[in-house]
């Protein structure tokens, strides 16, 4: 009887709860300011009438017009970025638009006289040994590496040196050979977008020497 009792109380108070979420009208909480008073509200470009950020972008491009009067030129090499950058500096005044380009380029490092390598280690030490006998004192055995078990020569930074050298060791009875070392090292230029040939012309009283000034598609 008890059990029956407390379930039919349960049972009310469910029902009553339920009414009373369906039915009680919600209290009304006091309006929230979104800004403190005399802030203006912040309001984004896409948001104005007439100025936002596509009207003001709009108006940065060049016409056609004045794209076809451009002279576009490419100074350098420099060999840093610092470099271009000095440059940049020097000839803003007379641009319409500048920017810096980065390229690569191989250059050659020098030459190098050397016999080609043996099959052993054993066979680079007797061709040193028969250089040593013949007077030859600047040589080197390379014990490591891709060229290991060849015996260098001399490194040269003038060809004719170089070919001088292997003259020298061909005439004791030797087959030296001459390879050309290079590197790929970065090189920096400035391309420039000029109005008129007065400015043309004060861009090369401008321009140091050793640089180039070459013309270059519009950018």
């Amino acid at each position: 009887m008890f059990v029956r009792a407390l379930f039919v109380l349960l049972l009310a108070l469910n029902i009553g709860g339920a009414c009373w979420l369906l039915f009680a009208a919600p209290k009304q909480g006091a309006p929230v300011t979104a800004i403190d008073p005399g802030v203006p509200r912040l309001v984004l470009l896409s948001e104005r009438d007439g100025n936002g950020a596509g009207a003001e972008l709009a108006a940065a491009p060049e016409s056609a017009d004045d794209l076809a009067r451009d002279l576009c030129r490419r100074i350098g090499p420099f060999p840093t970025q610092a470099d271009a950058r000095a440059a940049m500096n020097t000839f803003t005044p007379l641009a319409r638009r500048i920017r810096m380009q980065e390229t690569r380029a191989t250059q050659t490092r020098g030459y190098w006289v050397h016999l080609p390598a043996m099959p052993s280690r054993e066979q680079a030490l007797g061709v040193a040994r028969e250089l040593s006998a013949k007077g030859v004192r600047d040589y080197y055995v390379v014990t490591a590496g891709e060229q290991q078990n060849t015996v260098s020569l001399g490194l040269f930074r003038d060809r004719n040196n170089a070919e001088r050298r292997r003259a020298e060791i061909t005439g004791l009875g030797f087959s030296p050979q001459v390879i050309t070392r290079t590197e790929e090292l970065p090189q920096y230029w400035v391309d420039i977008a000029l109005v008129g040939d007065e400015a043309l012309a004060n861009l090369s009283g401008r321009v140091g020497g050793g640089v180039r000034v070459d013309p270059t598609p519009c950018f």
